[in-house]
């Protein structure tokens, strides 16, 4: 355990010490101490969790094969989910003709998995099948870092990609793609 987070944890003790006083100026200026310190600890980790958002060590995109146990069991147990923004979505590794041409990759942050994209390319264009992160990710930019900042698009040789059509939630236009009918663009040089 790190100070911060012993910090923490006693501003915990002390927030829950402060609610069973019987005295009402002690258990304010408790209540008042345990807040600031909780405060700081929030603002700490916070600061660290928007610098991150943005950098380049923060997520690393591993190939894996279609039919990979641990792609597998990442898309079957967030299937609902997975449905609910990318209806129509069919997980690979069910059927070898369907996959040929299909690469997957796992956009991982340390040791955990946070997302999944599955892409079939071919000359120069990616069609983007499945572009999906776990819900307590989404707010962190990780589809920035496996289009922008990752080298995928320029290891797969992709000039234009591709999204699927009616994607709900989508946030490409944030990343310069451009709406084509009921997909995304992007174009690259």
């Amino acid at each position: 355990m790190d100070a911060v987070d012993a910090l923490g944890w006693a501003g915990s003790v002390l927030l829950v010490w402060s609610v069973l006083q019987t005295r009402v100026l002690r258990f304010r200026v408790l209540n008042l101490v345990a807040s600031v310190v909780l405060t700081i600890i929030n603002a700490w980790y916070l600061v660290g969790l928007v610098r991150g958002r943005h950098d380049a060590e923060t997520y690393d995109v591993v190939q894996v094969g279609v039919a990979d146990a641990w792609l597998a069991r990442v898309l079957t147990v967030h299937q609902d989910d997975v449905a609910r923004f990318q209806p129509g979505f069919v997980r690979p590794g069910l059927d070898r003709v369907a996959d040929a041409g299909r690469s997957a990759y796992l956009v991982v942050r340390g040791d955990e998995t946070v997302g999944v994209v599955v892409l079939r390319a071919e000359a120069g264009e990616a069609h983007v099948e499945l572009d999906w992160v776990v819900p307590r990710y989404r707010d962190f930019s990780p589809g920035e870092f496996v289009w922008r900042r990752s080298g995928l698009l320029d290891e797969l040789g992709v000039r234009r990609l591709v999204t699927p059509p009616g994607m709900v939630g989508a946030y490409y236009h944030r990343l310069g793609f451009r709406r084509e009918g009921d997909s995304y663009v992007l174009e690259r040089a």
